[in-house]
């Protein structure tokens, strides 16, 4: 036998187990990128935004997923002299335009219009290995295509439509330093209230000027940056409190609940003491604030826990009286238990969580939101509820979201009904997205004014026909008589029911 015939005997049992393993290993990368592909397609919901939506939402089974369904649609920009589509007997017009990703507008007492120019802060290197940098790249993905990425602005721009054409033609810059990633404001008295996503702060300003001179006061920290940065805050009608709203840094508190100190939770800011307390907790990630005309309570939009499904969990409106419980993460909508959270439960949560008022859809992501008020131009049909910016999901298939909806309220101040469209077509059919509203407020003149993130515009929406609409009457109600002395209570019901019984009136 000569060398080379030798040579290729030993060569080819080589050759054979080399394939072999190339075989097997493809086979392998096959089912794996199988798996892969079949758990990134994602859940298709099997309701109707509207069906999880309203007083009493359709709750599926949760479905929890080890990997999020992700459906973003990519901002694309609106073409020139394109703009939504109102609700009938509506109009709509281009207030300002060419803004660097505008997000909170504040209207103040002599119609100037603020907004806060924002994205979220800077990222801090925090370690974690490779999972954490693997998260940070796809994050960081998913707010490139949905057009949030870049650094912050870091600006409170003031609008003035001074001829009341309904365009703002004054753009003026008027506070840029000492600020990062700004989002809520007020105004009170000569001073200017914005919370960064770290600190409340209080600058000098007096209504009219074009610039904020004074340096700022801390009035108090806030917990930084996390997954939901956005600070927004409310002036009570007093006068005498700021509410301030402050979102988790996770999905169900994965990262430890230590790092959740302080958030997930609506804090109160007394202006007169210079002190703060913990309002509300339970509330993964609390945005828009408003008061309501009825009975003057708070009330807030909320964006819910997300990796159960496209149909869970939610988005809501609701009340927020002093010392509410919602139970995120472990409880969502009163009595459903979130088997993912691996932190123990507080001892007798359930018993003091609260439902929701009201349901605005699944992964909608619910923003800004304001009641009616007196001398709104938006037509009887819309003249008592609340309006609420949708900014539209990320992870749901189909999309949901991307649009401006209406909550009518009965006579009570109880919301009613399902969410009532007042400016769509943000959503091109295309798989992408014209803009996102983000934000709503309301102008001098009665229209509502909505803010358009990924648009760079804030739009102007109103009635043309209708008239100025009157005040909701608050309701007031008699209070119940001093008790006098101590007593069980079921004596009472059985004398109140005796009384009863022998037709004597009960006081």
């Amino acid at each position: 036998m000569t060398v080379a015939a030798a040579a290729g005997r030993l060569y080819l049992p080589h050759m054979a187990r080399f394939r072999k393993i190339a075989i097997a290993l493809l086979v392998i990368v096959i089912l794996v990128g199988g798996i892969l592909f079949w758990l990134s397609r994602g859940d298709t919901a099997d309701l109707s935004v509207d069906a999880v939506a309203g007083t009493d939402p359709v709750l599926q089974d949760p479905a929890a997923e080890s990997i999020p369904t992700v459906k973003i649609a990519e901002p694309v920009g609106w073409p020139e002299g394109a703009a939504p589509t109102p609700a009938k007997g509506l109009e709509v017009n281009r207030f300002a335009e060419g803004l660097d990703h505008p997000r909170i507008l504040q209207a103040l007492p002599n119609g100037d219009i603020l907004v806060a120019l924002t994205r979220a802060p800077a990222k801090q290197d925090s370690g974690g290995g490779i999972m954490a940098t693997i998260r940070g790249w796809v994050e960081d993905y998913l707010f490139e295509k949905a057009g949030s990425a870049g650094p912050s602005p870091n600006q409170i721009v003031l609008l003035r439509d001074a001829d009341g054409n309904g365009t703002a033609e004054v753009r003026k810059v008027i506070l840029s330093e000492g600020l990062d990633s700004p989002s809520g404001m007020a105004w009170k008295d000569g001073t200017l209230y914005v919370a960064d996503h770290d600190a409340l702060l209080a600058f000098p300003y007096e209504l009219g000027s074009d610039k904020v001179t004074g340096a700022p006061r801390k009035l108090m920290d806030l917990p930084a940056g996390g997954n939901h940065w956005m600070r927004n805050i409310a002036l009570s009608p007093d006068g005498k409190s700021l509410f301030v709203a402050v979102g988790s840094s996770s999905n169900i508190g994965e990262n430890g609940m230590e790092a959740e100190q302080g958030r997930a939770m609506i804090w109160e800011y007394d202006l007169e003491t210079n002190r703060q307390r913990q309002y509300a907790a339970g509330l993964r990630n609390p945005n828009g604030l408003d008061f309501s005309p009825w009975t003057g309570e708070l009330w807030t939009t909320v964006n819910e826990r997300d990796m159960l499904g496209s149909d869970l969990v939610p988005d809501y409106l609701t009340n927020v009286p002093v010392g509410a419980q919602y139970g995120w993460p472990w409880i969502y909508y009163k009595n459903n238990f979130d088997r993912r959270v691996e932190a123990p439960m507080p001892r007798f949560l359930q018993e003091y969580t609260r439902n929701p008022e009201y349901a605005l859809g699944p992964h909608v992501a619910a923003l800004g939101m304001v009641f009616s008020g007196g001398g709104a131009r938006m037509g009887p049909d819309f003249a008592s509820g609340a309006f609420i910016a949708r900014h539209g999901s990320w992870n749901r298939k189909p999309a949901s979201g991307y649009d401006v909806v209406y909550v009518d309220f009965d006579k009570l101040g109880n919301p009613v009904g399902k969410p009532v469209p007042v400016l769509t077509g943000f959503l091109t059919g295309k798989g992408t997205t014209r803009g996102r509203p983000t934000w709503v407020e309301w102008a001098q003149d009665g229209s509502l004014l909505v803010s358009d993130d990924t648009g760079g515009i804030i739009w102007r929406l109103r009635d043309p026909q209708a008239a100025p609409s009157p005040k909701i009457e608050e309701i007031v109600t008699e209070r119940l008589p001093p008790q006098r002395e101590l007593r069980d209570p079921r004596a009472t019901f059985e004398e109140d029911y005796l009384r009863e019984q022998a037709g004597q009136k009960i006081n």
